[in-house]
């Protein structure tokens, strides 16, 4: 049977938003299963345009005393740095105008119940309307063996490359010896989880706020562990733009089903200055794993550069499992206002 928890107006008038208040912690959404919530979409009236990181989405199955999604609004919703834009993938969207109507297609079965929460972490009120479209069934077996929906958001303000740090030139770099990264440690972590599920892939946030040894972001390679093995991991890319499905450091913003640049922020001379979105989801070829997963990628080659990157991963677990670490505070998870100029002196 098909099912709807939306925001409208109870009284039968047009005021079909929630009201939530700063500081407000608020449930949306609590649905008895045996249920798979199939589409989400929501539009937020904001005070302001961070608030999509002020703003927290939680999703409880089963049960679970900890959230299997806790992500700020706007990252769950497939793009980050506090932004909203037009864009299409396959599970994700934001439409117009300007990317405000927010619509995600993840498949969340359940079996027992779903609890979806949102909090306003920020000091003023806005307005939240919301559909939650989902499959009620009569038995448990219509659900039994599907897995739980996961996210982990993750940020590192300051990737403290080494070259930058020390002020290398981009032919200097490759002269020394850290420039061949032979384990992978110091890569950034887009995912990190243990028990039986799939990966589903991620968007990936770039604040490009120093100007590197050489503009171009990428050149770090993916690397995913799976299941405790040592690098050289199963699954090794060769490249950023690689990893996202493009090819040759692209400064055209794109949008496929499965991957694409959903934000290019470069200048003639400084190529790729500032905010970059990019995403790769793993729709028909999920990366499947039985005990644990680590999804890494370089910041730069053999992570060279200084970078502001976040991300949003998404996957599913046999068991629901808390989605990855706390969230930090508020102040930690705000964009990044200005970028620097980059001087080598090697």
């Amino acid at each position: 049977m098909s099912r709807r928890i939306s925001s409208y107006d109870k009284t039968g008038g047009n005021l079909d938003a929630w009201l939530i208040r700063g500081g407000e912690k608020k449930t949306i959404a609590d649905i008895k299963g045996p249920a798979c919530i199939k589409h989400i979409w929501m539009t937020l009236g904001l005070p302001q345009e961070d608030y999509l990181r002020r703003i927290v989405l939680r999703f409880y199955w089963d049960g679970c005393p900890e959230p299997s999604v806790e992500c700020p609004i706007g990252d769950f919703f497939g793009m980050g740095h506090g932004m909203r834009k037009n864009f299409v993938s396959l599970p994700l969207q934001m439409s117009p105008q300007d990317g405000k109507g927010f619509n995600s297609w993840w498949p969340m079965p359940f079996k027992d119940r779903a609890i979806i929460e949102v909090e306003n972490q920020g000091e003023k009120e806005y307005w939240h309307y919301f559909y939650i479209d989902y499959e009620l069934y009569g038995s448990v077996k219509a659900v039994e063996d599907l897995a739980y929906f996961h996210t982990q958001w993750r940020r590192e303000a300051d990737t403290d490359g080494w070259a930058y740090r020390e002020k290398f030139s981009s032919q200097s770099m490759m002269r020394d010896p850290r420039a061949y990264n032979t384990d992978g440690k110091e890569n950034y972590v887009i995912l990190e989880a243990e028990g039986n599920g799939i990966y589903c892939g991620a968007h990936l946030d770039i604040d490009c706020f120093h100007r590197n040894p050489y503009d171009w972001y990428g050149e770090g390679d993916d690397m995913i562990f799976i299941d405790g093995e040592k690098w050289p991991p199963s699954i090794h890319g060769t490249g950023t733009e690689d990893w996202f499905n493009c090819a040759y450091s692209p400064t055209q913003e794109y949008n496929a089903p499965y991957h694409g640049v959903i934000l290019y922020s470069g200048t003639k001379s400084w190529p790729w200055k500032g905010k970059q979105t990019v995403y790769r989801y793993y729709i028909e070829d999920p990366i499947r794993f039985y005990k644990s997963i680590k999804v890494t990628i370089e910041h730069g080659h053999a992570n060279s550069f200084s970078l502001d990157m976040s991300s949003t991963a998404y996957y599913y677990l046999s068991e629901p499992k808390r989605g990855g670490p706390p969230l930090p505070p508020v102040e930690y998870r705000l964009p990044r206002p200005d970028e620097e100029a980059y001087v080598p002196e090697k």
